[in-house]
């Protein structure tokens, strides 16, 4: 194995799933905040992670205990598994990793790849919707009878460019779903547009509430910090002395 090269750790008794969705630490964290908050809600069990070299190194911890980076997990009622990567994926590393992705795939059984992303781009409030990027048997498959918007022209790049192309290669269901996001992080109602679509497209049962919720107090703490600091720099104008 050489440096660049990235393990799959599954465990021997992880069920076979129909559908894997990914998401890792991008701009605005939607993707991530997404698939931790599946794995979350649906108890889902942990059957492996992968194991990167080279920077950064992060071992992230809560409580006192750490965990793996990217982890995997399953839904063995509803078939479908995350794959939760709070590493931030250097570009040079993107090949590697979406081919580790592509085996641990092959190793649950999927069917079908999902990637959740958010976009950095200048958008209206008419834009706050999931958008898609999809190889033609995933869209066949999962989104013809769907209200889901592709996404206009561009081009995609790091990791979800890596999934899609061995998506093409392979004639294998790989499908981007991403949505506008903000630099506030995390951008969890971004997160809630991408699971909408992934719950629209792959009869999986997500309840958003307590995300929604959470979006909602994320909104608010924003929103006050605006206001403090627009306060701020009004008391900081000196006076306008001019008529004195």
């Amino acid at each position: 194995m050489s440096s660049d090269d990235i393990s799959v750790v599954l465990s021997d008794d992880r069920p076979p799933v129909d559908t894997l969705a990914v998401g890792v630490s991008e701009y605005g964290l939607a993707g991530l905040t997404a698939v931790d908050y599946l794995a979350d809600q649906h108890s889902m069990r942990e059957v492996g992670h992968l194991r990167t070299p080279g920077p950064p190194f992060i071992t992230p911890f809560e409580n006192g205990t750490p965990r793996h980076h990217t982890r995997l997990y399953v839904d063995e009622a509803a078939s479908f598994a995350v794959l939760v990567g709070e590493r931030f994926v250097p570009p040079a590393q993107a090949v590697s990793l979406a081919e580790a992705i592509v085996t641990a795939g092959q190793k649950l059984d999927a069917s079908n790849m999902t990637m959740l992303t958010g976009v950095p781009i200048a958008h209206g409030p008419d834009d706050h919707a999931p958008f898609y990027i999809a190889t033609p048997a995933y869209q066949e498959t999962y989104l013809d009878d769907t209200a889901i918007r592709p996404m206009g022209n561009g081009f995609l790049d790091g990791l979800s460019a890596e999934l899609v192309t061995r998506g093409i290669d392979e004639s294998f269901p790989t499908g981007v779903f991403t949505t506008p996001t903000h630099p506030q992080a995390p951008d969890a109602a971004a997160a809630i547009r991408l699971l909408t679509a992934l719950k629209e497209t792959h009869a999986i049962q997500i309840d958003t509430g307590p995300l929604e919720a959470f979006a909602a107090n994320i909104e608010a703490h924003y929103q006050a910090l605006a206001e403090r600091l627009d306060a701020a720099d009004t008391d900081l104008l000196p006076d306008d002395r001019m008529y004195m």
